[in-house]
């Protein structure tokens, strides 16, 4: 949910502010459950899955590690001198 910019009315007592302060703070807890099923529906574990899309999936994640590896790898041998600077990659030797 994206906060939407308005201006708020000014308010004229502290009555106006306590009202304004428990409609927020039900909206809050009510965006925070709505997160929270999601979250938990993002990493439900799928129990009925069968044997080829397990294969698949580990197929999959395998590529995956695969290519960050060498994704990896060649920024490291493109951009040593910005790794040098943090301590990291080869240095040079002078003859």
């Amino acid at each position: 949910m994206i906060p939407e910019k308005s201006s708020s009315p000014p308010y004229a007592t502290l009555e106006e502010i306590r009202l304004r302060k428990d409609q927020l703070s039900e909206e809050i807890e009510r965006d925070s459950a709505q997160i929270g099923n999601l979250w938990s529906q993002l990493f439900a574990k799928q129990e009925n899955s069968s044997k080829g899309e397990y294969i698949a999936t580990l197929v999959a994640n395998s590529v995956t590690a695969i290519d960050a590896f060498l994704l990896v790898r060649k920024l490291m041998k493109n951009y040593s001198g910005v790794f040098r600077f943090f301590g990291g990659g080869k240095k040079k030797k002078r003859r």
